[in-house]
């Protein structure tokens, strides 16, 4: 979901106890922040010299969407609906639908049991996982950690649905689908080992791109940069985390 360039009128609720439920009570079509970006470049050492340093932006993300959802996707929505009436009703916060692009924003408690029929019912058949990913939004309190998984149905013409679950940096656990979508072994694996989402039940959730005694997870916004002094031609360039860079 690609962030729009809207004002939105709980901005301030950002860093407060209230955000999440701020979030959850959007009414539809409200866009739902997720940020604040302050400053235009944002030098990481020093002052900002752009004379832009109060600038605040907020950074939001479609809400949720109003029937008929257009498309293929009304379809969809009513059939999983059908097929798992308990899990939908306890599960989906909210269904949006921006740039031609369904998603489901479902409660992590209610994964497993959306997708077994996602992959399995008829008017359905979503039978390949495209893989998990990560982000993590350090100012969305008790829901830090977001993993989004996109799925596809080649028995019904390509179509595609996206999955997004979140959870909390002090709890950040989500079922695993490995046994329901066993492609997604490694896709898990990479997520835990960039973001730390813990997928619980995955057969062998390790690393798989840093080193198993590594500290931390580098694609999180609150990893250091590091670095090392690179030497080019009798001139050095200081480490990332050295030197002034912006946005």
């Amino acid at each position: 979901m690609t962030e729009t360039p809207q004002s939105h009128p709980d901005a301030d609720l950002l860093h407060t106890p209230e955000a999440a439920d701020a979030l959850a009570k959007a009414a539809p079509g409200e866009p739902v922040l997720m940020a604040r970006r302050h400053g235009l470049f944002g030098p990481s050492l020093g002052g900002d010299t752009s004379g832009m340093d109060r600038l605040e932006v907020p950074v939001l993300f479609p809400g949720a969407s109003e029937r008929p959802y257009g498309s293929y996707f009304d379809e969809v929505v009513d059939a999983l609906e059908a097929a798992a009436p308990e899990a939908f009703e306890a599960g989906v916060e909210r269904v949006v639908v921006d740039r031609g692009e369904l998603t489901l924003v479902v409660l992590r408690e209610q994964l497993r049991a959306l997708l077994r029929p996602l992959r399995d019912d008829p008017r359905l058949r979503f039978e390949v996982c495209l893989g998990v990913t990560g982000t993590h939004w350090p100012e969305q309190t008790g829901s830090e950690l977001h993993a989004a998984y996109y799925f596809r149905s080649i028995t019904n013409g390509s179509r595609i649905i996206r999955f997004e679950v979140t959870c909390s940096d002090d709890d950040p656990r989500v079922p695993s689908i490995v046994d329901i979508y066993p492609g997604n072994d490694w896709h898990e694996r990479e997520t835990f080992d960039m973001f730390g989402i813990v997928f619980e039940g995955h057969p062998g959730l390790t690393r798989i791109l840093m080193p198993d005694d590594w500290p931390g997870h580098p694609q999180r916004k609150d990893y250091p940069l590091g670095g090392i002094p690179v030497e080019y031609k009798g001139a050095t360039v200081p480490a990332p985390d050295q030197r002034r860079s912006y946005k």
